[in-house]
């Protein structure tokens, strides 16, 4: 299929974590509400926060979130290329939402031209079914050493014909010098692609960039089009662990009576969004727990999803975690495990082809639950639903997933796809992505905490889980902070 050039607008960083992502889906939705049929595009992510489309396909969450905004279908055209870390040097490969293998760096990087060229077909496929396509770049363009190899930055909107904002995130501090830097690393022919600087995560007073935004615009000849400030509580879900590990979960707790819900801070943390709805919620305060002492005072703890759940459940044994869980279990405190987490609750974990554990062979879970799991190579990937059974509420979600479990304890859901997950009581487990985002079942899931702790249940939703009204306020705050005249004269349209 030949390259159909429709109109396209790249977002590219001075570095990673400048607000690419959530700048792409504020485009989404400003070209959605002008009239456009517009579609996001990023060749390549790597993220351990992934989602499975309608037809069981795995993607990057922040394609999802993306597609959400231009009020579309998740597809794995969207993200043809998936990179899952499973190691400091090593990825599981993902292409058009499929596992491919797991790779290093050196056999990833010979295999490029082929998976270049998928990448490029998925998204010619997308563009030519809309009138606009939004892309993301990934990290940096500058990066000297990744130039030779790149699919995912110039390469790319070289490709689709787009022009390119260089976002900058002016609270880690050096953005002019950033701005500059990365102008004179590009080469020219890849210069002549960028349209604009976007100031991203700005606090204080414009009048004081005054003095560098001319500094900036004379020196490179490139417009700053727009200064977007720095956004409180986006209610948008994270792309990856960057924000947890850095702290954003990390709060004041509530000042009205409240639970206390732990997450462990795994190694190789994955779906941090599964817990993502509590952080609404102003009877919760969510806490991050790295070492054992901090399971006093909770009222639940979770166990989220991993990518190497080998790593991970020895980390727990080394670093006191797990023994302080199970005493934490034994003493009737609630604790859930999602996906890899509900694996570790298990007495054993058999990894037979060697995906995880190196050379393969048992390792030992928790032994919360009297469970078995034999990974698999073949990785399980469906959207899901059922019942609930303790509650009776409806659950949702999406399975991504190497395991199967045999448990001798009662199943916690009645899905689509037979029983699911387990049921102790206190202690319980499930496969299941996005348990928490149904509204009901996250406030039984709260009032029933609650009760334990002597305080009186709410009975009612206090803080409805839907991204869609955040999505607007993001886009109105960007359309007022941006040269949308100009950035539409970019790509030859009117706004």
């Amino acid at each position: 299929m030949t390259n159909t050039k429709k109109p396209a607008l790249m977002l590219q960083g001075t570095a990673s974590n400048s607000g690419k992502s959530v700048l792409a889906c504020a485009f989404c939705r400003i070209f959605l509400q002008d009239g456009h049929r517009v579609a996001p595009f990023k060749a390549q992510n790597m993220s351990l926060n992934s989602f499975v489309t309608r037809d069981g396909g795995e993607m990057g969450r922040a394609q999802v979130v993306q597609a959400q905004a231009a009020k579309l279908d998740p597809d794995v055209r969207m993200n043809p290329v998936l990179l899952k870390p499973s190691s400091d040097t090593g990825s599981q490969v993902i292409v058009n939402g499929r596992p491919l293998a797991n790779m290093g760096v050196e056999e990833y990087i010979a295999k490029k031209p082929e998976i270049r060229e998928k990448a490029l077909a998925a998204y010619d496929s997308l563009a030519a079914e809309n009138d606009l396509m939004v892309l993301e770049g990934a990290g940096s363009p500058a990066e000297v050493n990744l130039m030779a190899h790149d699919i995912v930055n110039m390469a790319m909107a070289r490709h689709a014909g787009a022009r390119v904002l260089i976002v900058a995130d002016i609270d880690r501090g050096g953005v002019f010098a950033a701005m500059l830097g990365t102008m004179e690393i590009l080469p020219p022919e890849d210069r002549a692609l960028v349209a604009g600087f976007l100031i991203n995560k700005f606090r204080g007073r414009r009048e004081l960039l005054a003095d560098g935004i001319g500094f900036i615009e004379k020196r490179t000849g490139v417009p700053v089009l727009g200064v977007i400030d720095f956004i409180h509580g986006i209610g948008l879900p994270e792309e990856d662990s960057v924000g947890f590990k850095s702290g954003l979960f990390e709060r004041k707790p509530p000042d009205r009576d409240h639970v206390v819900i732990g997450v462990a801070d795994l190694p190789h943390l994955s779906n941090l969004t599964d817990v993502e709805p509590f952080l609404d919620e102003p009877d919760v305060h969510l806490v991050v727990v790295r070492r054992p002492e901090e399971l006093a005072g909770l009222d639940a703890v979770i166990l989220p999803g991993s990518k190497n759940v080998h790593s991970d459940t020895l980390w727990l044994q080394k670093t006191g975690l797990g023994r302080a869980v199970c005493e934490f279990a034994g003493q009737g405190g609630e604790t859930v495990g999602i996906c890899g987490g509900f694996q570790m609750l298990g007495r054993e974990i058999d990894d037979p082809h060697g995906l995880e554990k190196p050379g393969g062979g048992r390792f030992a879970g928790l032994g919360l639950i009297e469970m078995k799991t034999v990974l698999a190579e073949e990785k399980s990937l469906r959207r899901s639903r059922g019942v609930h059974r303790p509650s009776g509420l409806a659950v949702f979600g999406y399975e991504i997933h190497h395991g199967t479990s045999q448990c001798a304890a009662a199943p916690l859901i009645d899905a689509e796809n037979g029983p699911m997950g387990a049921d102790r009581g206190r202690v319980w487990g499930s496969y299941l992505h996005g348990i928490f985002d149904a509204d009901p079942f996250r406030r039984w899931f709260i009032d029933r905490l609650r009760q334990r702790k002597g305080l009186a249940p709410e009975n009612r939703v206090l803080a409805p889980y839907g991204i869609d009204p955040a999505i607007d306020r993001l886009a109105d705050h960007v359309r007022s902070r941006v040269d949308m005249k100009r950035i539409y004269r970019e790509l030859g349209l009117a706004g």
